[in-house]
């Protein structure tokens, strides 16, 4: 193993030693991950748990709520200097004030909440102190892990294999024609493995404005580059035809340099940094738009979920593993947007979610971690109606749909109210796998976010919710018992 590399290891376990010697010995906290995948509704989750928690809302299955026992949330400096702040207030006021969804994560961002509680009854009963840090962070960065152990031949044949799933081809065909002019063997060339990259992007960029939205293509950062757009470390691309060593002063060997430095520069870091020192992760998961886009969207999002429990670091935690590798022991996986069906298939929505991560479900448990699936709706946009088919009554949503959405010929103007019979997901969640619901048959315009009005205080008004407070309790419900 490379000197840097233990270097950086022992650097990761030191400061994964400093913060549980921390948390176990002075000051309880909790490090709760949250992702998923593109437009699962990550920035919703994450500003309506900061704000149900500082406004002590009254939330059924949360536990601490529910019983009275919490004393107090609030924002206080969050402990990495390095991270941007998550910027709640923007988000809150975007929901409340101008009813828009905030805009999509798109880079790591963090924040803590100092949380005052009472213990419940028992021998530890009296008040008491967690801090909360939740780390936000896109879900196609956690896919990257899996290049860490793979060599820039291997995905470089993984990834153009990829092109031949079903669906693909239309998509992957400028980018298959401008492959075939680039020789793996010709010489080192900038210009050219600019093209290239280039390329590929177009390719990455047409995979996710596609039907196939879950599309989980690596590298990750392609797409949200940062403040790394055009860094050598994200312009490199497959190469065809990749037969034997690589030449360094070869055009492959550029792309292999520059693929080992983004591994390096990028994704090991993330890992060392952020990722492993998570104590509890959620993943959210768009569940509904993949059932819309068909089987084949269903089984990349299948593939991409059981990619991301893979890279995920889990397991039960001792003592000794808390203070030298840290795991997390609890796992969420939630389908978003439950309020875009009638609660009538709520159930079947979460069974159809338990379904898709069935085998890594397995295979996490197996560790000693605990995982769980809930459908959800971090904030609610409708309310269940119902509306006249002729004789028949549909069970309904009720929203406002924003400006330019459309169901059937009619298209909304962002201003007026229209309810909507979704659809009905099949009481059989493998029914959903073999085709039972057809590409498109579903409605799901995309709602406004409710009208929230202040109390006679001029306090926030409370954000609705569809089985929030569940996930809350099982992500950090224990920790404040």
């Amino acid at each position: 193993m490379p000197l840097t590399d233990l270097a950086a290891r022992a650097g990761s376990a030191v400061k994964a030693f400093a913060e549980a010697s921390h948390d176990l010995l002075i000051q309880p906290t909790l490090r709760l991950g949250v992702t998923g995948l593109a437009r699962s509704g990550k920035t919703v989750f994450t500003t309506a748990l900061i704000h149900h928690l500082v406004e002590a809302h009254a939330l059924p299955a949360f536990a601490p709520a529910q019983e009275g026992r919490l004393r107090r949330a609030r924002l206080v400096p969050q402990p990495d200097d390095d991270v941007p702040r998550f910027p709640f207030e923007e988000h809150f006021a975007t929901l409340t004030e101008a009813r828009r969804w905030p805009r999509s994560t798109d880079r790591i961002s963090q924040f803590r909440l100092e949380i005052a509680y009472e213990r419940a009854a028992g021998w530890r009963s009296g008040p008491a102190t967690l801090m909360l840090d939740v780390v936000d962070y896109p879900g196609e960065w956690l896919l990257d892990l899996a290049l860490i152990e793979t060599s820039y031949t291997a995905w470089s044949r993984a990834t153009i294999n990829g092109t031949r799933r079903p669906g693909r081809a239309a998509v992957a065909a400028p980018w298959l024609e401008a492959l075939k002019g680039f020789d793996p063997n010709g010489p080192l060339d900038e210009v050219a493995a600019e093209r290239a990259s280039d390329a590929f992007k177009a390719y990455l960029a047409a995979l996710r404005a596609g039907p196939e939205s879950v599309a989980t293509t690596p590298p990750g950062r392609f797409l949200m580059p940062g403040d790394l757009a055009g860094s050598p470390a994200l312009t490199f691309a497959p190469l065809d035809n990749l037969t034997g060593s690589i030449a360094p002063d070869s055009l492959a060997g550029l792309m292999e340099r520059r693929f080992e430095a983004y591994k390096a520069k990028v994704v090991t870091p993330f890992f060392r940094d952020h990722f492993q020192r998570v104590d509890r992760q959620i993943v959210l998961v768009d569940v509904l738009a993949a059932v819309d886009a068909g089987a084949t969207a269903l089984a990349e999002l299948e593939e991409a979920l059981d990619a991301v429990l893979l890279s995920l670091n889990i397991g039960r935690n001792t003592v000794l593993s808390k203070l030298f590798a840290p795991r997390a022991d609890r796992v969420l996986f939630a389908a978003t947007k439950a309020d875009h069906l009638h609660q009538t298939s709520h159930d079947r929505l979460d069974a159809l979610l338990r379904l898709l991560v069935s085998r890594a479900m397995r295979r996490t448990e197996a560790a000693g971690a605990r995982v769980g699936t809930v459908a959800l709706a971090s904030v609610r946009a409708t309310r269940e109606t119902t509306v006249h088919d002729g004789p028949e009554i549909l069970r309904a949503v009720a929203g406002t749909p924003e400006a330019g959405e459309t169901v059937g010929d009619e298209v909304f103007d962002g201003n007026s109210e229209a309810a909507v019979f979704p659809g009905e997901l099949p009481a059989r969640a493998e029914a959903v796998l073999e085709g039972a619901v057809a590409p498109g048959s579903l409605r799901f315009p995309r709602f406004r976010p409710p009208l929230i009005r202040p109390d006679g205080l001029g306090r926030p008004g409370h954000l609705p919710q569809i089985r929030l407070d569940r996930a809350m309790q099982f992500l950090i419900g224990d920790r404040l018992g």
